[in-house]
């Protein structure tokens, strides 16, 4: 089982942004907004970067079995609760257009195809690997990579 620690960042929000996914307490993947996202690495926020952050532990499992901690319950109630509803209706919501509708569309099927485990955990309490993940994803948003 390949356990995962994702996190995101942004600063200001909105800001400059990264985000990291660390495996075996060193970073595997650091990122920001890809190109063509139709938003500017230097104008995003963190829960983008969260999105983005599960996104690429998500192809980095390969398919393989796997545990992607967060401290997004935000993207894990997208992902897991609401992306099937929005999907059977067509991407739609009432009440308004989903926001980060371009994350939402690309993770929700990487997250049906795999199979991960989408797993909480309190952000910023001495966790680790969720203090890992923040620390490179800081890094990430002043421009380092891997």
């Amino acid at each position: 089982m390949i356990i995962y620690y994702t996190d995101g960042s942004a600063s200001p929000n909105p800001g400059p942004g990264g985000f990291s996914v660390i495996h075996d307490d060193k970073p595997v993947v650091l990122g920001s907004e890809p190109e063509g996202s139709g938003v500017s690495a230097r104008h995003t926020t963190n829960i983008r970067m969260e999105g983005f952050a599960i996104m690429a532990a998500l192809k980095h499992s390969a398919g393989e079995p796997c545990t992607i901690y967060t401290d997004s319950e935000f993207w894990i109630n997208v992902i897991t609760k609401w992306a099937p509803g929005w999907e059977a209706k067509g991407w739609k919501k009432s009440g308004g257009p989903i926001k980060n509708l371009d994350i939402v569309q690309a993770v929700y099927p990487l997250y049906k195809s795999s199979r991960a485990t989408l797993t909480w955990v309190r952000g910023h309490v001495g966790d680790k690997g969720n203090e890992l993940a923040d620390e490179w994803a800081n890094k990430a948003r002043q421009g380092v990579r891997l």
